[in-house]
């Protein structure tokens, strides 16, 4: 399984703006589709964007198009998560995620390898 850590979570006005990155311990990452998700206190785990290896294809979850957008960089084995325009709403623990293969999916059950989470809190 790929070993992925997430940074760059934290606490931030309504409107404003952060960047998550995820790094991934694969030398193979390119041959990983990634994932974000979020998982806020008392819900379950939601899809928020992911991208397949090559960026030519990526896909958002309603609540987030238009505002956040999901990159890679294959030579340094990370994924990012620009989050702008921050809504209270948008509060949660943020996971990434890796499923081997070029299909993307929005479903936590297809994911095999998973982050440790960083928070995202949004005041209001």
């Amino acid at each position: 399984q790929v070993q992925l850590v997430e940074s760059g979570g934290g606490l931030v006005q309504a409107g404003g703006s952060l960047r998550l990155s995820c790094a991934a311990s694969e030398r193979t990452f390119s041959s990983y589709t990634m994932g974000w998700f979020r998982q806020a206190p008392g819900k379950a785990r939601e899809f928020v964007a992911v991208i397949t290896w090559s960026d030519a294809g990526t896909y958002y979850s309603d609540s987030v198009k238009g505002r956040f957008t999901i990159s890679r960089d294959n030579a340094k084995n990370t994924v990012y998560l620009q989050m702008n325009s921050l809504k209270p709403e948008d509060t949660a623990n943020y996971y990434c995620a890796a499923r081997f293969g070029l299909v993307i999916s929005l479903r936590v059950a297809d994911y095999r390898s998973w982050g440790q989470g960083t928070q995202v809190t949004v005041s209001s």
